[in-house]
């Protein structure tokens, strides 16, 4: 049987606006995704300044939490919202459960999120 509580390696990769291709490894149990803005307090582990020209993802965009064995996404007050699967804008503050494969997207920018040794 697995071992839930260890958690995998996941990653995001832009799949389109910004730099198609880059990716970004999650590490901890808590990503922060936005723009760097230390004027602000905007730190986050995936800074996206360099890839969002449009400047279409928050300061404080969103944060996925890997919690009890699974991945989570979490808007965090974002102006153009987050999505999943291109389903109904997320509601900031109540995370939603995010599985390999998964497109995301934020403001103007696609992603596809992986966990390793998933088909």
């Amino acid at each position: 049987m697995t071992d839930t509580t260890k958690q995998p390696k996941a990653k995001l990769t832009i799949t389109r606006g910004g730099t198609q291709g880059k990716e970004f490894q999650l590490e901890g149990e808590l990503t922060a995704i936005g723009r760097w803005d230390p004027d602000g307090g905007a730190f986050p582990e995936i800074d996206l300044t360099n890839d969002d020209i449009e400047a279409k993802i928050s300061r404080k965009h969103a944060r996925i939490v890997f919690q009890e064995g699974k991945y989570h996404l979490e808007d965090m007050g974002s102006l153009n919202g987050t999505y999943i699967n291109r389903g109904p804008r997320l509601i900031p503050g109540e995370p939603q459960e995010i599985k390999h494969n998964d497109e995301l997207i934020m403001g103007k920018t696609f992603f596809r999120f992986e966990i390793a040794g998933q088909e």
